[in-house]
């Protein structure tokens, strides 16, 4: 587990994972392969079951009340020189120096994940709340890069497991949600990205992904010590 750019350097190049490349720019990360993912995603833009090879978070400001998020990554992604056809995007107001990067082996799999955490905007999932029809950004994003195969059904069980090992983290951190003071769950505008290579070369289908699975446990270790430290040191320099 590491956090790269912190130190000024921004690039981060996986070590099990050849040509998947992390790089910081400005205002984004962007993630990009040689090959697509068949992808899972609620990003703002490329959301639901796709294919991707190229993925950006993108830093917005606090301020930032987007009447057509979507529209917006999709005219930034034109800018960078990004494929709009081929890209997920997400969106965060969080600092993209602090993202926390793990890569782990597993039982015939490999796994990168990339966490970035705001919790200027935390909430507690199943409390009654004022809602808003403009997005607020602040955000933890989630990037689940999993190079082995998986069925469908496996994915929508990573979004599961990542989600509650983030909830663990957040509970661990004492992070609450400003309007009760209860433990939050997330942020109002947490985001997940499942990304599977589907190769066959580890001769195995993936068709669970609960903590009690080799994948589903590296899944919920790796979300929980990157969005622990992500968390953690969003208050830092």
């Amino acid at each position: 587990m590491t956090q790269p750019f912190r130190s000024g350097n921004g690039r981060y190049e996986s070590l099990l994972w050849p040509g998947l490349s992390v790089e910081f720019v400005d205002d984004r990360i962007g993630v990009q392969l040689h090959e697509p993912l068949q992808t899972l995603s609620s990003a703002v833009y490329g959301g639901g079951f796709g294919h991707g090879d190229s993925f950006v978070n993108w830093k917005v400001p606090v301020s930032y009340y987007g009447n057509d998020p979507a529209d917006d990554v999709r005219s930034m992604l034109r800018e960078w020189g990004y494929s709009p056809s081929s890209t997920i995007g997400l969106l965060t107001a969080a600092k993209l120096t602090h993202a926390s990067i793990a890569e782990a082996e597993g039982d015939r799999f490999n796994i990168v994940c990339i966490a970035t955490s705001g919790t200027g905007n935390a909430a507690r999932s199943g409390m009654s709340r004022e809602v808003f029809s403009a997005y607020k950004p602040g955000t933890i994003n989630i990037m689940l890069f999993i190079d082995g195969s998986m069925t469908p059904s496996a994915m929508v069980n990573a979004v599961i497991t990542a989600t509650e090992a983030k909830t663990a983290a957040l509970t661990d951190l004492g992070i609450t949600d400003p309007d009760n003071g209860r433990g939050a769950t997330g942020t109002t505008t947490d985001a997940i990205i499942i990304g599977a290579s589907q190769s066959q070369r580890f001769g195995a289908v993936h068709a669970y992904a609960g903590a009690a699975t080799t994948i589903g446990n590296a899944i919920g270790n790796m979300v929980y010590r990157t969005v622990y430290e992500s968390t953690a040191t969003q208050g830092e320099q």
